[in-house]
C-alpha cells in the first residue's frame, strides 16, 4: 500500500500559513507527498518566498514540488482553489491520497487510527472515502469554534485511481461525475488553524481571498477584529507536537475567552441545534459533502 499526500499553497509565508508544520505532519503517514505552489505570473519565477522556503526545509526525495500559474479568471470561479487542488492530485501515483490544506495539521497521536482507516479503505469495496473530525482553532490557539455552521467532518483521504475529483472550493472531494462518495467516519482529527493567526495578518488574508471570488467585497479585511461570538470555547486537547513551535509563536495578545460575549438575535437557532446536538450527538441539518458509510 503507497500512500500520497498532496496540498497546493499560495504566498503561505505572506499569509502566516504554518505550511511546513502541515506538510511535516503527513510525513510519517505517506510515501510520497507533493506540494503545488502557485505563482501569479505563467513564468512561476517569483512568489513571496514560499516555494523556496519549502524547497530548503523539505530535500527529501519524498517531495514532489509542482509550478502552477494562480488563475484568476472568471472561469474557476469557486472552483479556483479545487483546480490548483487537482493539479497536485492528478501527480499522486499512490493507492491512497491523503490531502491536507496549508493552514490544517494532523496530530501524532492519531496517526495508528489513520493507518487503520487505510487499511480499512484498502480491504473494503463499499467504502470510497475516510472521514476526519475537524477541531476549528478560533481566535486563538487555546479556543476552538464549535456550532452548527461549522463544518464537523469532511473528508481528507480516498482511493486513487477512481476519478476522485476535488470539489468546488476544495473543501471535500466526489466522483469524477459528481457523485457523493461512500465514506467511513475515523476516529481522528484534522487541526486547523486558518483561523487562529494575528489579526493583522487575518485582514490580509480576508482581502486576499475576496479577490478571488466575483461578488468578493472589498476592504471587509479592514473591518475585521476577533469577536467572542456564540460557539467559541476552550481547546482542552493537546496540539499536535510538530505545531507547538508555530502554536508558540502565534499566540495572540487578545484573550478571545475574555471578551464580551458577541452574541445576536440570529445566533438563536444556533444555540438551539448547538444544545440538541450537546445532548444527543446529532447535528441537526448537518452539511454532507459523502454518504455516511458504516
Amino acid at each position: 500500500m503507497k500512500v500520497s499526500g498532496f496540498t497546493f499553497v499560495k504566498n503561505g509565508l505572506t499569509l502566516g500559513y504554518p505550511i511546513l508544520e502541515s506538510l511535516k505532519s503527513l510525513d510519517p503517514i505517506c510515501d510520497e507527498i507533493v506540494i503545488n505552489v502557485c505563482f501569479d505570473h505563467e513564468d512561476c519565477r517569483e512568489d513571496d518566498g514560499t516555494y523556496e522556503f519549502l524547497r530548503d526545509n523539505l530535500s527529501s526525495e519524498k517531495y514532489i514540488f509542482l509550478k502552477n500559474k494562480w488563475e484568476l479568471d472568471s472561469k474557476f470561479g469557486t472552483h479556483l482553489y479545487s483546480s490548483q487542488t487537482n493539479k497536485a492530485l492528478a501527480k499522486c501515483t499512490g493507492d491512497l491520497c491523503q490531502y491536507i490544506q496549508g493552514d490544517e495539521a494532523l496530530h501524532e497521536g492519531e496517526y495508528q487510527e489513520i493507518e487503520r482507516g487505510f487499511k480499512e479503505l484498502t480491504t473494503r469495496n463499499d467504502v470510497d472515502a475516510l472521514l476526519f473530525h475537524y477541531f476549528h482553532f478560533y481566535g486563538n490557539v487555546d479556543a476552538i469554534k464549535f456550532t452548527r455552521h461549522m463544518y464537523k467532518r469532511e473528508i481528507r483521504a480516498f482511493k486513487n485511481g477512481l476519478g476522485i475529483k476535488s470539489w468546488r472550493d476544495a473543501q471535500g472531494f466526489r466522483s469524477h461525475d459528481d457523485q457523493k462518495l461512500r465514506a467511513k467516519q475515523l476516529d481522528a482529527h484534522i487541526y486547523h488553524y486558518g483561523w487562529a493567526r494575528k489579526e493583522s495578518i487575518m485582514k490580509k488574508k480576508i482581502d486576499i481571498m475576496a479577490s478571488h471570488y466575483e461578488d468578493g467585497a472589498k476592504g471587509e479585511g479592514e473591518k475585521f477584529q476577533y469577536q467572542r461570538i456564540w460557539g467559541v470555547k476552550p481547546f482542552k486537547g493537546t496540539h499536535p507536537k510538530i505545531m507547538q513551535e508555530w502554536v508558540d509563536q502565534n499566540k495572540n495578545e487578545i484573550d478571545i475567552l475574555s471578551l464580551p460575549k458577541a452574541y445576536h438575535i440570529g445566533d438563536l437557532r444556533h444555540m438551539i441545534g448547538d444544545m440538541i446536538e450537546i445532548l444527543t450527538g446529532y447535528r441537526i441539518g448537518e452539511y454532507k459533502n459523502f454518504k455516511l458509510v458504516k
